[in-house]
C-alpha cells in the first residue's frame, strides 16, 4: 500500500469515531462560530488553524523562516514591463507552505506569468516581487464551478485547460513531455513524443486543448535564448496565458510520486506506460504543484484519473488543416454555427460537447473501435423508443466531470463559500446518481456490443452504496433544481431532521425570518394600496418588486421609506431600512446552516469516498452516449449534400466525410469506403480572383512544405490549387514536383488544378486516377454568345473542356485576327506536348496491372462477398484489366 492511500485509510478510521454532529475541540470557523476538529474531508485530514490564521493573518507552521505569508509560490516580474500581469494580495497562504498538501514542502517556486501579446524574444526577467504578495495572477476557484476566458469553444465550454511543457536537452532536444489537466474534469492526460523542427504535433496537440495557461520552465525564454519551441507556442497562441516555474520543479521523480499518490486505483495501470516516459513525468510534477497553488487547494489521495495518450491511437490533423475545413470555428464569423462540429452537435449535456469536439480533432484510426460505435448509431437509428429512451435520461444528467472535480478538491482555507459549495455539490451527486436506475432501464434491451458494455457497468454496486449512504443524512426530497432561492431552500433542508438538533433550532429560525419578511412587504402592500411582491435575486437577498406604471404613483414617487429604487418600462425593484435588516439577519442564520450542515456533509464525504470512482466510469458512459445519440440526431436532419458547388466543396466534402466516418459518426454508405487515414493535410485553394504576389506565393509555399515533412503512407493529403501565386511555368513545375514527391511517398492524395498539363503525369505513374467536373457549354437567348453551365457532376477521365480562355475570348470583344493566331499558336503547342507525353504499350499495361494489384488486395484485406458473388467481381476485374492492356500493334497502327 503506497504512502497516500495508507494515509488516506488512518484518516477514514479516524473519522468513522466521530459522530454526525462532530466531536472534539473548538476552533474558530465559518461565520465566526466555534467549529470542531480535526476537519475531515474526502479523505484528507486538513491542517488545524490558529484563529489568526482562519482571518487571514500568518501561520508559522508552513512558512520558511524569515518569510512571510505570501512566500512559497514567488512571482517574478521584470520593473516597468506591462506584460506581465499584476498580482493579486490577499490570495492567502502559499499552497507550498501548506502541510495538508500530499507531497512534502517545496522552496519557492519562481514564476513568471505573462500576456502573450506582443511578446517578444527576449523574456521576462526574474526580479522577486516583495513577499507579501503571494500571487502573481487571478484565477477564479472551481469552488463555485465557474472558469472563464476569453475564447468559448463551444455553448456549454470555454477555456479551463491548463498544460505544462517541457522538452529536452542536447541530443535529447525535440523529445517533448506534455501534462494537462481541466479544471473542470479531474483527469490527467500525459503525452510524450518526438517531433520534428516544426514542432508540428506540439502545436497541434495543444490547438486541440485549447488551453487557459500554458506552463514551461524558465530556461526555455532566458534572455537571448529563448528555445524554438517557445517562440512557436507564443507565436500560435497569442491570447494564452504563459508561465514560467524553475527548471528544477519539471523533475520525474516527484512526477512519478504525484501519480503514485494522487492516481485512483482503477487507473493505477498507467504507472507501467509513464514510469519511462521522464519528461511527462517532469511536465506533470510542474503542472499538479502549480494547480495546486493557484486553486488554493489540494486533490485528496487517490482521487484523479491519469492517462497516457499516445499519439497513434488518432489520426492528427493539423491546425491549419481544421482551420481550412472549418472543423469547429467558422472562418468567417468564429459565433456562426456551421462547422462540422455545429452540424454534429446536438449533444445535451458538456461532456458530450467536450467529447464530440476532441473526436472531431483526433478522428480515431482503429477500424473496430469505428465500427462500433456504427452499429450503435445504427441501432439508435432504428430502435425509436431506446433514442428518445436514452435522450430523456441524458438531457438530465449535469456536468459530471466538474462535479468530480469539484469532489476531489479539499480547499485549504474553510469558508461560507467553500462549505456552500460542498453541500451545493452533495445535492448534485445525489441527482446524478438517480438517474443510474434510468439510464439503465433505457438501456436494457439494447443490443450492440458498446451498449450492453454501458448497461453492464451500470451494475457496478458503488452506485446503490453511495446513494444508500446520502439517502441515510440527506432528505429524499432533496434534489437539484434552478433558480436561486429555490436551491437555496434546497441546500437549507437537505439534511435530515433529528440528526443535529442545533440545526434543525436555525432552520426554524431562518423560516420564521422568512415568513416575517414576507408578512412585512404583505403589510407595506396594504398600507400604501400597491401590489407589491416579495422577489429575490442572489445579490440583492430578499427586495420588494411591482409592476405599476409611474401616473398612479403620488406625484409619481414612491414613498420615502422605500431605497435602492430601479425601474425597467413599469416595473419598480427596491427595498427598504427594514427589509435590509431582515436581509443581514436571514444570511446570519444561512451562515449558521450551511457551517452545520457542512460537518454533517464532511462527515457524509468521508464515508463514501472510497467509493466514489465509479463516477469516473458514469462519466465516460453519459459522454460517449451523449455524443453517439447526436450522431443519431444528425442523421434524421441531414442527408450531407454539398451547400455549395465546385471542386472546392467536393474536396472539403471528402475530408469531413473521412472524419466523421472516423469518429464513428453515420455516413451514408457511398462514404464509407475509405482508408483509415492516421494524418489529415489540407491545403484549401482561395478564390479565383487571387493576386498573384510575393506574401501569396510563401504562405502556399510555407503550406506544402509542411505537409511534405510530415506526410506518410498513412496521410489523407488534399491540395487545392498549388502554384497559383506565381507564373504559370513555376507553378506548373512546382505542381509536378510535390506530385512525384508525395506519389513516391504512396500517400492518399487528392490534387486539384487548374493546370491541365499536370493531368499528363498518369502516363508516368499508373497510380494516378484524373476526374474533372463537367460543364455545358449555353447558348443565349440571343443566339450569338454561348455561357458555360456548370453540372456538379464528377466524371472519370480528362476535362473535355478544351481552351476555355480562348472560347471565353471569342465572346469578347476582342478582334477576330487575334483569335485566329491564338487558336493556332495553341493548336501546335498542343500537338507538341501530346507527341511526347504519348503513353507506349509498356506504359498501359504496367498501369493496368497496378490497378489490379490494387484492386485484389482491398478485396482481400475488406471483402465480405459471399463465394458466388466474389467470383463474378472477379470476373469483371479480369476483363477490366484484359480491355486496359494494349493489343500488340495497336499503338503502332494509330500512329
Amino acid at each position: 500500500m503506497s504512502k497516500g492511500s495508507g494515509e488516506a485509510e488512518a484518516w477514514r478510521r479516524a473519522a468513522a469515531s466521530e459522530s454526525y454532529a462532530g466531536c472534539g475541540s473548538s476552533t474558530s470557523g465559518l461565520g465566526g462560530r466555534a467549529e470542531q476538529t480535526p476537519r475531515y474531508t474526502l479523505g484528507l485530514l486538513q491542517t488545524p488553524r490558529s484563529t489568526a490564521d482562519s482571518t487571514g493573518g500568518s501561520s508559522s507552521g508552513g512558512l520558511r523562516p524569515g518569510s512571510s505569508s505570501g512566500e512559497g509560490l514567488a512571482p517574478s516580474r521584470p520593473a516597468g514591463d506591462s506584460r506581465v500581469k499584476p498580482p493579486v494580495p490577499g490570495r492567502g497562504e502559499s499552497y507550498f507552505g501548506d502541510k495538508s498538501s500530499c507531497v512534502e514542502n517545496g522552496s519557492a517556486l519562481n514564476l513568471t506569468s505573462s500576456s502573450v501579446r506582443g511578446l517578444n524574444s527576449a523574456c521576462v526577467g526574474k526580479t522577486p516581487l516583495s513577499s507579501s504578495r503571494s500571487v502573481c495572477r487571478s484565477h477564479t476557484s472551481l469552488m463555485g464551478l465557474s472558469v472563464t476566458s476569453s475564447s468559448a469553444v463551444s455553448a456549454h465550454s470555454v477555456a479551463s485547460v491548463i498544460v505544462a511543457v517541457v522538452e529536452g536537452r542536447g541530443l535529447a532536444r525535440g523529445e517533448v513531455g506534455m501534462a494537462s489537466i481541466d479544471l473542470k474534469n479531474p483527469e490527467v492526460i500525459l503525452s510524450q513524443f518526438a517531433d520534428n523542427t516544426t514542432y508540428a504535433k506540439v502545436i497541434t496537440k495543444l490547438k486541440i486543448l485549447t488551453p487557459l495557461e500554458v506552463v514551461m520552465s524558465n530556461t526555455a525564454c532566458d534572455a537571448g535564448n529563448t528555445t524554438k519551441l517557445f517562440s512557436l507556442i507564443t507565436e500560435h497562441f497569442k491570447n494564452v496565458t504563459f508561465t514560467t516555474v524553475q527548471r528544477k520543479y519539471f523533475n520525474e521523480t516527484k512526477g512519478l510520486e504525484y501519480i503514485e499518490q494522487l492516481c485512483a486505483s482503477e487507473f493505477s495501470t498507467v504507472f507501467m506506460e509513464v514510469q519511462s516516459k521522464y519528461y511527462c513525468l517532469a511536465a506533470a510534477a510542474a503542472l499538479l504543484k502549480y494547480v495546486e497553488f493557484i486553486q488554493n487547494s489540494v486533490y485528496a489521495p487517490k482521487s484523479l484519473k491519469v492517462r497516457f495518450q499516445g499519439s497513434e491511437k488518432t489520426a492528427m490533423i493539423d491546425s491549419s488543416s481544421a482551420q481550412n475545413l472549418e472543423l469547429v470555428i467558422n472562418n468567417r464569423d468564429s459565433r456562426n454555427r456551421h462547422t462540422l462540429f455545429g452540424v454534429l452537435n446536438y449533444t445535451k449535456t458538456p461532456g458530450g460537447s467536450r467529447r464530440l469536439r476532441s473526436n472531431i480533432l483526433e478522428p480515431l484510426v482503429d477500424a473496430e473501435t469505428i465500427n462500433t460505435r456504427l452499429d450503435c448509431v445504427q441501432e439508435l437509428l432504428q430502435d425509436e423508443e431506446l433514442f428518445f429512451g436514452l435522450q430523456a435520461v441524458i438531457s438530465k444528467f449535469l456536468d459530471t466531470e466538474q462535479l468530480l472535480s469539484v469532489l476531489v478538491q479539499i480547499p485549504k482555507q474553510d469558508t461560507v463559500k467553500a462549505a456552500e459549495s460542498k453541500i451545493t455539490n452533495l445535492i448534485y451527486l445525489k441527482h446524478t446518481l438517480e438517474l443510474v436506475e434510468p439510464l439503465k432501464a433505457a438501456l436494457r434491451s439494447c443490443n450492440t456490443p458498446l451498449l450492453k458494455a454501458y448497461y453492464n457497468s451500470l451494475e457496478d454496486t458503488r452506485f446503490g452504496i453511495i446513494l444508500e449512504k446520502i439517502t441515510t443524512v440527506i432528505n429524499d426530497d432533496t434534489r437539484y433544481t434552478k433558480g436561486c432561492l429555490s436551491m437555496r431552500t434546497q441546500k437549507c433542508y437537505a439534511v435530515k431532521p433529528n440528526i443535529n438538533e442545533f440545526l434543525d433550532i436555525a432552520r426554524r429560525t431562518y423560516t420564521e425570518i422568512v415568513d416575517d419578511i414576507a408578512g412585512m412587504i404583505t403589510q407595506l402592500a396594504e398600507k400604501y394600496n400597491l401590489p407589491m411582491k416579495t422577489s429575490f435575486s442572489s445579490a440583492r437577498g430578499f427586495f420588494i418588486q411591482m409592476n405599476v406604471d409611474c401616473s398612479t404613483l403620488p406625484n409619481g414617487q414612491l414613498p420615502s421609506e422605500f431605497t435602492k429604487v430601479t425601474k425597467i418600462k413599469n416595473t419598480y425593484s427596491f427595498t427598504s431600512a427594514d427589509l435590509i435588516k431582515m436581509n443581514e439577519r436571514c444570511q446570519e442564520s444561512l451562515r449558521e446552516i450551511y457551517h452545520m450542515t457542512y460537518l454533517i456533509v464532511c462527515k457524509l464525504l468521508n464515508e463514501i469516498y472510497e467509493h466514489i470512482h465509479c463516477l469516473y466510469k458514469l462519466s465516460d458512459i453519459v459522454s460517449m452516449l451523449d455524443m453517439l445519440l447526436s450522431f443519431a440526431h444528425a442523421c434524421t436532419l441531414s442527408d450531407y449534400g454539398p451547400n455549395m458547388s465546385g471542386k472546392s466543396t467536393y474536396l472539403k466534402q471528402i475530408a469531413l466525410c473521412q472524419i466523421m466516418g472516423q469518429i464513428g459518426s453515420y455516413v451514408p454508405a457511398e462514404y464509407c469506403s475509405f482508408r483509415i487515414a492516421e494524418q489529415i493535410f489540407t491545403r484549401i485553394g482561395m478564390d479565383d480572383d487571387i493576386e498573384t504576389n510575393a506574401s501569396t506565393f510563401m504562405k502556399e509555399m510555407k503550406e506544402i512544405t509542411y505537409i511534405i515533412q510530415n506526410a506518410n503512407d498513412k496521410s489523407l493529403i488534399i491540395i487545392d490549387e498549388l502554384g497559383r501565386g506565381t507564373s504559370a511555368e513555376e507553378g506548373i513545375g512546382i505542381c509536378y514536383a510535390a506530385c512525384e514527391y508525395l506519389l513516391n511517398l504512396k500517400a492518399f492524395t487528392f490534387f486539384a488544378t487548374h493546370f491541365l498539363e499536370l493531368c499528363h503525369i498518369d502516363a508516368l505513374y499508373p497510380n494516378v486516377e484524373n476526374y474533372h467536373f463537367e460543364v455545358q457549354h449555353v447558348r443565349s437567348s440571343a443566339g450569338n454568345r454561348e455561357k458555360i453551365a456548370y453540372t456538379y457532376t464528377l466524371s472519370k477521365g480528362y476535362s473535355e473542356e478544351k481552351n476555355y480562355g480562348l472560347k471565353a475570348a471569342e465572346v469578347s470583344s476582342l478582334p477576330s485576327s487575334i483569335i485566329l493566331d491564338a487558336k493556332e499558336i495553341t493548336n501546335h503547342i498542343a500537338k507538341q506536348i501530346l507527341h511526347r507525353q504519348k503513353s507506349t504499350p509498356d506504359m498501359m499495361k504496367q498501369r493496368a496491372v497496378y490497378h489490379l494489384a490494387m484492386r485484389l488486395v482491398q478485396t482481400a484485406r475488406n471483402s465480405r462477398l459471399d463465394p458466388d458473388s466474389l467470383r463474378i467481381y472477379l470476373k469483371g476485374l479480369k476483363k477490366k484489366y484484359e480491355a486496359s492492356c494494349p493489343v500488340p500493334g495497336q499503338n503502332d497502327e494509330q500512329q
